[in-house]
């Protein structure tokens, strides 16, 4: 079993600094630095060096452990690696997460770290090293920001609420693109956001800048901490037919109790 304190002091200090590696290549990147793993999904150097320190603080630290990091996972995570988040503990990693906005110099991006046992959510770490915010949770221990406490909102009314949502790279190839959904929302909502970061939208969400977050076509890594951040700051994380496949099912919702099942209704129309 793995202390709490000693699992924060790990988690805390790894985000740190994966976020130190990503911020020594912000705004240096060059053209040989950029790959695409589609026409507009971008791979960098940062996100591959990142990634490289994370893996091997893990490793080292707790070579028993399993992990799930983006750029050596397959875009679609196979059933062995679901496998693997079931049976004992499970890292989940997302080095960088927001790499457009990372490319463009905008602020919204950060290192996701997400630890799960037996398939269930034990801690989450966001980094926005841009901005030097970090987030931690810790099952049953409360959720923080640079160490306060946060949590999340206690808006109930739709039309009251700032919500935030995102976009699959194929939105143009691909039937489920969430635009419906978008453009429902916009006129039954004070305003709906689009970062460009599921992490930080979560964390913003955990935080209660966001009153909400929904997502389709998302993956595992853009999930995983950010669900622990919201579930340890009393709010409701669901697939968005309510169920609890958020981490593998590719679709995520999450608000907190009084305004989740309005959201739901929202995007299902019910």
């Amino acid at each position: 079993m793995v202390e709490a304190d000693e699992l924060r002091t790990f988690m805390e200090s790894t985000a740190r600094n994966a976020g130190a590696v990503l911020m020594s290549y912000f705004g240096r990147l060059e053209a040989g630095d950029i790959d695409f793993k589609g026409r507009r999904d971008l791979l960098t150097v940062a996100d591959r060096a990142a990634e490289e320190l994370i893996v091997a603080a893990i490793s080292e630290r707790f070579p028993d452990h399993s992990i799930l990091a983006e750029e050596a996972a397959s875009t679609d995570p196979s059933a062995s690696e679901k496998a693997s988040a079931a049976k004992g503990y499970h890292w989940i990693v997302d080095p960088l997460d927001g790499t457009t906005n990372f490319v463009h110099q905008l602020p919204m991006f950060a290192v996701s770290i997400g630890l799960f046992k037996n398939d269930q959510p034990v801690a989450g770490a966001i980094y926005a090293p841009r901005l030097d915010e970090l987030f931690f949770a810790h099952e049953g221990k409360g959720a923080i920001l640079n160490g306060k406490p946060i949590q999340v909102s206690k808006t109930t009314e739709l039309l009251d609420s700032l919500l935030a949502t995102g976009f699959a790279y194929r939105v143009g190839e691909i039937a489920e693109n969430n635009l419906d959904h978008f453009c429902h929302l916009i006129p039954r909502t004070r305003a709906v956001r689009r970062c460009g970061s599921a992490a930080m939208d979560l964390a913003y969400t955990a935080c209660g800048r966001f009153d909400g977050f929904w997502e389709l076509e998302l993956s595992p890594w853009d999930v995983a901490a950010g669900a622990v951040l919201i579930r340890e700051a009393g709010g409701v994380v669901t697939d968005m037919n309510g169920g609890d496949d958020w981490l593998f099912g590719r679709s995520i919702a999450a608000a907190n109790h009084g305004l989740h099942p309005v959201v739901l209704a929202a995007l299902n129309r019910t």
